[in-house]
């Protein structure tokens, strides 16, 4: 009785095969999508360029070539580990949908005698990849105001076998500290660094400033504004001298020495202001500041918080914040600001709520962290710096793309797992025939992720060079 039921029940979509098929299929179907996008903006033109005299034959695969299956790994983002190249190697459906004919498909030992030649040196040639890149989006963007993020990040290599680099950092964990300059959702450059290098280390980050700023006020504009919000890590006069010499607005931590504490004690209540922002309020007082080998008062606000999410703080448990500033006071920064209307950012209140911002500054090293890894590879520090430069231009290009191409479906602000489970993660067919080569989607997939569109997106994107 048992088994006549069992047969009855069966139903005609029941699977009982398992057979090979000699179709091209891929599971990673958008990535086509972010290739032709690659091709589009002209990147891949331009590393070949750059990188070409770092190679000692011109035997093996083009540096463009090289590049764009990196690229495409990090933007797959299914393995952190060299050896899943070998993998991929031998997938026909990868190598169909980015492109590529499987004969050229990297090995891991392809990507490792990649690097193996490069040294510290190459950064500048990474460097200045992501500064053109920049000046890109600038001109894309026409911002009226540029406001910039300066920070260091500590990439974690605990456990990762010995790395030369690797030491000790702040966090508490051995790793590399690279220091990081971000603009909107972009990192737009870095200096990699060992891990026991503090954020203002040597003159690396006046360096990097003034590499910045001049290239914005000569190739973008030379009267534009220019923000740098910063912690109390680089609460340095030598810094702050240099900002004020080029009239570069910033907005910097300070560090609550105990003759302040004892100033904004004394001083009237009513000489005190607050600022509010969503159920966060802060009670401030401005002040003009001169430490003792500095030759001039600053403008600085004591600060600290009333009420956390509608929850009154109690005094005792408040934490004080010392905020340095030019805003208002240098007559270049103000000028700039006045001429695009945008005064209302030398205003206490602003000057606070920019301060309170360098918390999505720190979203920008949160999303590089979920969109690559924070175990590099490699042995040696060159190899190391060569390979989070390549991350690091990867990431800028994964940012570029989801505005440019994938903002109808993905959210810009999405990190990357989101997108790789929406854009790049669906299945396709990828077919020959009357001379030429077709990638065949669901229509449920083809009209859910607007894929018509996202296709003509990627192929007419505003070139980069």
């Amino acid at each position: 009785m048992k088994k006549n039921i069992r047969k009855n029940s069966k139903s005609n979509t029941n699977i009982d095969k398992l057979e090979v098929t000699k179709d091209i299929l891929t599971g990673r179907a958008g990535l086509t999508f972010f290739v032709r996008y690659l091709g589009t903006i002209g990147i891949l033109c331009r590393l070949e360029e750059l990188f070409g005299k770092f190679r000692k034959s011109n035997k093996g695969q083009a540096i463009a070539e090289i590049f764009k299956q990196l690229f495409c790994f990090f933007m797959d983002g299914t393995s952190r580990h060299l050896v899943y190249f070998d993998k991929l190697k031998a997938d026909e459906g990868y190598a169909g949908c980015i492109e590529t004919d499987p004969g050229r498909m990297l090995s891991s030992h392809a990507v490792k005698r990649f690097f193996k030649p490069m040294n510290i040196v190459v950064r500048y040639a990474f460097r200045k990849v992501l500064m053109e890149l920049f000046l890109w989006r600038l001109h894309l963007v026409k911002p009226e105001v540029i406001e910039l993020g300066l920070d260091s990040m500590v990439m974690d290599n605990d456990e990762a076998l010995k790395r030369h680099g690797v030491k000790p950092t702040y966090k508490k964990v051995k790793g590399y500290q690279p220091i990081q300059m971000t603009w909107s959702r972009f990192i737009i450059d870095a200096i990699f660094r060992s891990g026991d290098r503090h954020c203002n280390h040597a003159d690396q980050t006046g360096e990097m400033i003034e590499r910045i700023v001049s290239a914005i006020r000569s190739r973008y504009r030379a009267d534009v504004a220019i923000i740098i919000r910063m912690d109390s890590g680089y609460f340095d006069q030598q810094l702050f001298d240099f900002l004020e010499k080029i009239h570069v607005g910033y907005i910097c931590g300070g560090k609550l020495y105990d003759d302040v504490k004892a100033y904004v004690k004394d001083s009237d209540r009513s000489f005190r202001g607050r600022h509010k922002n969503k159920d966060q309020v802060w009670e401030y007082m401005e002040m003009g500041d001169r430490r003792g080998s500095w030759k001039k008062f600053r403008k600085a606000f004591y600060c600290r918080p009333l009420y956390e999410d509608r929850q009154l703080v109690f005094e005792f448990q408040r934490p004080d914040t010392m905020i340095y500033t030019n805003l208002g006071v240098d007559p270049v920064v103000a000028e700039g600001l006045f001429s695009c209307g945008r005064q209302d950012l030398m205003k206490p209140e602003a000057i606070i709520a920019g301060y309170h911002e360098r918390g999505g500054d720190e979203l920008v090293h949160r999303a590089f962290k979920d969109f690559g890894f924070e175990e590099l590879p490699f042995e040696g520090f060159g190899r190391n710096n060569a390979f989070y430069y390549t991350m690091l231009v990867a990431f800028f290009l994964y940012e570029a793309f989801k505005e440019d191409v994938c903002s109808e479906v993905v959210p810009v602000g999405a990190y990357a797992t989101t997108l790789r489970r929406k854009i790049i993660d669906f299945a396709a067919k990828i077919v020959s025939h009357s001379g030429y080569i077709a990638l065949k989607v669901n229509r449920a997939v083809l009209e859910s992720l607007k894929l018509v569109t996202l296709w003509k997106k990627s192929v007419s994107s505003q070139p980069a060079y």
